[in-house]
């Protein structure tokens, strides 16, 4: 097998070079052949499909995050019979955590090795973008992006965006259309959901499944201290008066002002409307074999 490891040396905030030399010893003594490729986060899609397109690589392995995930998922979707494989590098590893992907170094490498396929849905959005995980309208997605313009790192970084949005955060008007259903609603955030859990660990979607062909639109209508609870321990269903989960195929959401947003942990700015629909099976991606 040929290997190709997309890898982003900032992700995380941290350099990426003991996860290029476990790269390396782990296939020093394997008959596969691997390159290696330092994204540098401004031509990354172009570079990736010029080196698919040099190497005719089995497996695309994204180093990073989720966000390099995305990237490299998104180089994927027209190459049939190129699989996809991570390593959980980044700050946010929440697709990895969701298909079970050791987080140390040698276990996720062996996952490559080792592992099996599986068919991954993929959720299209507005005919010209992608989620793999989670993308959602509202509070998370303000968080997302004081995160991003928050020069501390780490989990101090990411308590501090909480408190700046937690000050600011109020509610939005939003018309949701799901098949024939159609629901209005005042949210604090609304969620497309293809998994289970955000990487911080806190289960939205606790029904979730990345391969049954559809998604989840989950509505945080009400922000209480029991339903929080529930989002890191599963005692019991949401209460749907406060927190409501309908399945999708498609769904077009409209909001009565302009509203946060965000794909995978990327933040893409503030938006009125989208559409957005599943495409049962459009990855396959490596991941563990228990």
């Amino acid at each position: 097998m040929i290997f190709l490891f997309a890898i982003n040396p900032v992700s995380g905030g941290t350099t990426k070079s003991n996860w290029e030399d476990a790269i390396k010893e782990h296939f020093k003594s394997l008959s596969h052949k691997i390159h290696l490729l330092q994204l540098d986060g401004k031509t990354d899609a172009e570079t990736i499909r010029q080196q698919i397109d040099q190497y005719k690589p089995d497996c695309v392995v994204a180093v990073g995050g989720d966000g390099t995930l995305k990237i490299v998922a998104e180089q994927l979707l027209t190459k049939k019979g190129v699989t996809l494989g991570v390593l959980p590098a980044g700050s946010a590893n929440g697709m990895a955590r969701e298909l079970a992907i050791p987080a140390d170094v040698g276990g996720s490498l062996a996952v490559l090795t080792e592992g099996k396929q599986k068919k991954v849905d993929v959720i299209k959005i507005n005919d010209n973008d992608i989620c793999l995980h989670l993308g959602d309208i509202g509070l998370n997605a303000q968080l997302v992006k004081h995160y991003e313009q928050n020069n501390l790192r780490g989990k101090l970084g990411y308590l501090r965006s909480v408190i700046k949005v937690l000050r600011k955060t109020r509610l939005l008007r939003v018309s949701i259309n799901v098949g024939d259903t159609c629901v209005s609603r005042a949210a604090f955030m609304v969620v497309l959901a293809n998994a289970r859990m955000y990487g911080t660990g806190a289960v939205i979607n606790p029904d979730g499944d990345l391969s049954d062909g559809q998604f989840e639109v989950v509505i945080f209508r009400q922000l209480s201290f029991g339903e929080i609870l529930k989002l890191f321990w599963r005692f019991k269903p949401f209460d749907p008066k406060k927190i409501e989960i309908l399945p999708a195929t498609s769904v077009t959401i409209e909001t009565q002002r302009k509203a946060y947003f965000q794909v995978d942990g990327e933040y893409c700015g503030r938006i009125t409307s989208l559409k957005a629909s599943v495409e049962p099976g459009a990855l396959t991606m490596l991941v563990p074999n228990a």
